[in-house]
Formats: structure tokens, sequence, C-alpha cells
């Protein structure tokens, strides 16, 4: 029987198994990784049963690891949950809120909008976490997600936060004296497109466009791929293709003459940031305050 007093280690086995990593768990615990190790090592004496699969790559749990995992799991996700309601009974906001977004989002949203609430609150801790694919927040354990409200998953409650987000085929004056300028989205074809990588799916976007209420997509064949946004704006900016982004992270490079926009009239406009969260009875304190600093 395991006493009290190891519930530490088994935290800790969660961490390890949620981070795949002794290195990633150690720094979420805040403890040194050879501490950590220990901590795991005594945790299998105790048990006399392997729970991790150790390699020079990676870290898995064994059969026996992934049924304490699944049996633990559930229960410290409930004491988390449990320990950030009771900040509501708190006259000030206060606890942590994980939100995953693009860095498009953080940087052009959630940043501005939320910057005013940090010295009012100093209680209130807010975690970002840039990733443009389609994360299942319940799983991966974050309070909220932002996506375009087209997207946001079923079942999800969705606060519109943002305007919507006009995208813009772009590319520089340098790009278009080798290469003529695209009268139709098929024209792509004959053109270097900068290409993003969907994390989720794995695929490449295909480019959406729309013209007289009819919506279709141009599959590209990209030379340069990347999974950020910001990262594309600084190719196209760098002479490396034709990309199709946001307009707002390249309008200044359009009212300057830098890049030339082009097939603006099959670009289409995505509905606007949302910031989506699970069905909850209650919501913590600080969570609520984010949600209403975000709102439009």
């Amino acid at each position: 029987m395991i006493s009290r007093e190891n519930y530490n280690d088994l935290h800790a086995f969660l961490m390890v198994t949620r981070e795949g990593s002794f290195t990633k768990a150690a720094g979420k615990l805040g403890v040194s990784q050879s501490a950590l190790s220990h901590s795991i090592r005594g945790l299998e004496e105790r048990l006399g049963i392997l729970l991790l699969n150790r390699t020079t790559r990676s870290i898995s749990p064994t059969e026996a690891g992934e049924r304490l995992r699944q049996t633990i799991s559930a229960s410290f996700d409930q004491i988390d949950n449990e320990l950030t309601l009771l900040n509501t009974f708190r006259d000030t906001p206060a606890g942590r809120v994980r939100i995953n977004a693009s860095s498009h989002a953080i940087q052009h949203i959630l940043i501005p909008k939320l910057a005013k609430i940090a010295h009012l609150y100093p209680d209130v801790e807010v975690e970002f976490s840039a990733n443009s694919g389609m994360v299942d927040i319940v799983a991966e354990h974050f309070d909220a997600g932002v996506r375009f409200g087209s997207r946001v998953a079923d079942g999800m409650v969705a606060v519109r936060i943002g305007d919507d987000v006009q995208m813009a085929v772009v590319a520089t004056s340098d790009y278009f004296q080798r290469y003529s300028i695209p009268q139709t989205p098929k024209d792509l074809d004959q053109h270097q497109c900068i290409g993003f990588r969907l994390m989720t799916q794995g695929g490449i976007y295909a480019w959406e466009f729309e013209k007289e209420r009819q919506e279709f997509k141009v599959k590209i064949n990209p030379q340069w791929v990347f999974n950020e946004s910001f990262d594309i704006a600084q190719a196209v900016k760098s002479g490396m293709g034709l990309a199709y982004i946001p307009k707002d992270m390249v309008e200044k490079e359009i009212e300057q003459g830098d890049l030339i926009q082009v097939l603006e009239e099959y670009s289409i406009q995505f509905s606007g940031y949302h910031l989506y969260y699970p069905h909850r009875r209650q919501q913590s304190s600080a969570l609520k305050l984010v949600i209403e600093s975000l709102r439009v």
C-alpha cells in the first residue's frame, strides 16, 4: 500500500508521462532532473513494478505504468480543478489560466487586451501556449483556446474576441519581376508559394478562396514550408515566394509598397478570433476575468 507521504511521487510520475521527458517535467515541477529521477525510481522500488520504459531518446509508460497513469490522472485533475474553483470565494480574482492559441492571435489580440489587467490583478497568472493546430484543450489540460469562429469545436462555449480577419496573397516587387502576376487562383501552380504546415493534421494548408459566394481551395506545392504565420511573413518579406497570410501582419509593408497584394477579389475573410472553453457549472475567478477582458 502506498502511504500518503508518497503522493508527491505519484504526481511526479504523472508529470513525466504527460511531458514525455524528465527534463520538461522537472522544469514544470521546479525540481532538478536527478531529484525527479530518484523519486520515480523510489516509487518503482516500493511498488516492485517497472513503470517507465527509458531509452536515450524517449520515455514511455509500461503497461503497468499506463494503467497507473489512467487511474491517477483524473483524480489529480479533479483536485487541481477544485483548488482553482476555491478562488471564486475570494474577493479579488486569482489563479492560473492556460490558453492555447496561434502566435498571431497571441500577439494581435491576447497580449494587447490582457496587458491592462497585469498590474490590476497580480494574483492572476496567464500562460500562453503558441500552437496553430487544432488542439484538444480538454485532453491537453488547457482552460481555454482561441480559433477563428468557424473552427471552434462543437460543444464549446465561444466568445468573440476580435474582428474578422482578412487574408491577403502577397509577394515582393522583386518576386514579380521574375514571375507574372496571377490573375486567378488557378495561376498559382506557376508560382513559388510558401506553405503552412497544419500541426494537427500534418498536411499543407490548401489556400481557401471565394468568388461570387462560392468557396474553393487550391492545393499548392511549396518549396518552403513553415508552421507559424510570423515565419511566413518574414519569408515573404525576404522574397522567398508568394504567401497567403492575415493582412494585418503585412499591412504596413503593403502600404509602403514593399509588398504587392494580388488576387484581392478572391481572398477570404475569416470570422474573427473566438475564445472557447468547455461548459462548466463554475468558472475560476481568473478565467472569468480573462473572458470579460477579451470580450468584444
